[in-house]
């Protein structure tokens, strides 16, 4: 069976030839938007409905506005609004040393890198600007945020299972 992973949230249409604007969820948003690339819309990744292929695409500030081979007017475009996009994991691109696709991080433990103490684990990542911010949810207490720096993240080892970070003063509430 395929697995699908969302890239994108379509959010409106936009102009009267099938384009629609994207929210996107993918740090590889040149690579999913690229003309020709392959994409599925779906509510959700076990209920996929369509498979579309990029015509064009273009940023517009934060957002990527899109425009797919099989939906050439606005009322083929209303029809798929407030659906996700994925990618089939076979159309996913190896990823170069240090990167990490989201699913094969979340749900990791979290340990301290001096002192071994498992912290939590990782459940939730979000891409608000220049680096990611990563929910670590400890098995009692508060969830707290980290930012996805090299001074915090010292090691993602997938072969372990396991993260090992350096948390800087004030990170985490301990009340």
């Amino acid at each position: 069976m395929t697995e699908y992973f969302e890239v994108g949230k379509i959010l409106t249409t936009h102009g009267l030839k099938g384009e629609v604007k994207v929210n996107p969820i993918t740090d590889f948003i040149n690579e999913r938007f690229k003309v020709g690339s392959k994409l599925y819309i779906g509510a959700d990744n076990e209920n996929i409905e369509t498979k579309v292929t990029v015509a064009s695409s273009r940023m517009q500030k934060q957002f990527v506005l899109v425009c797919f081979e099989e939906i050439t007017d606005i009322d083929e475009a209303q029809k798929i609004l407030k659906k996700d996009l994925f990618v089939a994991e076979q159309d996913r691109d190896e990823l170069p040393e240090g990167s990490y696709y989201f699913k094969d991080i979340l749900e990791l433990p979290v340990f301290d890198s001096e002192t071994g103490e498992k912290l939590g684990q990782l459940v939730n990542i979000e891409t608000p600007g220049a680096n990611d911010i990563w929910e670590i949810k400890p098995e009692r207490g508060k969830s707290f945020w980290i930012p996805n720096i090299a001074s915090v993240v010292k090691k993602v080892d997938l072969e372990q299972k396991r993260i090992e970070v350096t948390l800087l003063e004030g990170l985490r509430d301990e009340n």
